[in-house]
């Protein structure tokens, strides 16, 4: 039995339908990332787990007991915002011991041990006398996660818990979550439009797109087989061609260049460069080929400095016939990719 179970969840705003019949299984310990565009339903569904909205159809089943109707505060989870939600007049320690304070089970002792320990797990000890303004963006939502940990809940939900955090310090905090995730095996729903932080997080993801759920599936099963067009797109980059029997896509990774066609087991699309952008250990080349279709490649530096590839080189593009991923034209369409 799963541990969290939602089962053909339905939102309707008044004229607006936010989820469409949703229906999703979570383990116990996982860590899943709801991923998806503004506006797709992702943060309802959030709202929905965390009983801070009702479904308009549709169950909530936690540990088996259904939750659909129980308010937030019976069902013990810890919340982390985007907006950090701090109070700014109390210090880091006074933040994390307000809630458990509340613990009219815990002695004074055991809510200051407890307090003592998060503050460890978040490498916030020397920071505990502080406030709120004087910590940087990454202190203050350690500090908002070890607060929500400090209840020992059941499961916890992570609303955009990194867009406001600028690059390297999301990357690093992106570490410390899923460190102490696993160190907890606390059951994690993450909610997010960053598809790299779901990429490397996530136990699963959850693709949404216009209030249903597109694919589930591992980081890797989402990357290297996408079930729509609008999943192949939305994460990562991938080349869509449009033919008439049916639309093909392609990673940048996968395609090869020439300067002249090779005898292979490839497709030889013969087209020029139209930029080539620098990116470090790997160059992206965009390209325009003979039909004015565009296409873009991903290779290693090296290679790419050896060529000395300049704009409107005439080059072949080369596709492993295996490498590309078909949709019906259909379901392009519907995605709005066509």
């Amino acid at each position: 039995m799963a541990f969290l179970s939602i089962q053909h969840v339905k939102k309707v705003f008044d004229t607006q339908t936010a989820l469409k019949d949703v229906s999703l299984e979570i383990e116990k310990g996982e860590l899943v990332s709801i991923l998806g565009p503004s506006g797709c339903g992702k943060t309802t569904l959030l709202r929905i787990i965390a009983g801070l909205e009702n479904p308009t159809e549709g169950k909530i089943l936690i540990n088996g007991k259904d939750c659909t109707n129980l308010p937030p505060a019976k069902r013990n989870f810890g919340i982390v915002f985007q907006s950090y939600a701090l109070f700014p007049h109390m210090t880091v320690e006074q933040n994390i011991l307000f809630g458990l304070n509340e613990q009219k089970n815990l002695s004074k002792k055991e809510r200051k041990e407890r307090c003592k320990e998060v503050l460890h797990m978040v490498d916030l000890y020397e920071h505990r006398k502080k406030y709120p303004p004087q910590l940087s963006g990454g202190q203050q939502q350690r500090t908002a996660l070890a607060r929500a940990i400090s209840l020992k809940p059941e499961y916890l939900l992570l609303d955009e818990p990194l867009s406001a955090l600028d690059a390297k310090v999301r990357v690093k905090l992106r570490a410390e979550i899923c460190r102490i995730q696993r160190q907890l095996g606390i059951t994690t729903i993450m909610v997010t439009h960053d598809q790299e932080e779901a990429l490397t997080m996530a136990d699963r993801i959850v693709v949404m797109n216009n209030a249903v759920v597109e694919q589930t599936g591992t980081p890797q099963e989402i990357y290297y087989h996408p079930e729509t067009a609008f999943v192949a797109n939305f994460i990562g980059t991938m080349n869509l061609y449009h033919r008439t029997d049916g639309t093909y896509g392609v990673r940048p990774e996968s395609v090869q260049i020439s300067r002249e066609a090779e005898p292979m087991e490839t497709e030889n699309w013969k087209g020029h460069v139209v930029e080539v952008e620098f990116r470090g250990p790997l160059t992206r080349i965009y390209g325009e080929l003979e039909n004015q279709e565009p296409i873009c490649v991903d290779l290693a530096s090296d290679k790419v400095n050896g060529m000395g590839l300049k704009p409107e080189d005439a080059i072949y593009f080369q596709i492993p016939k295996n490498g590309f991923v078909k949709y019906p034209h259909n379901e392009v369409r519907e995605n709005g990719i066509a």
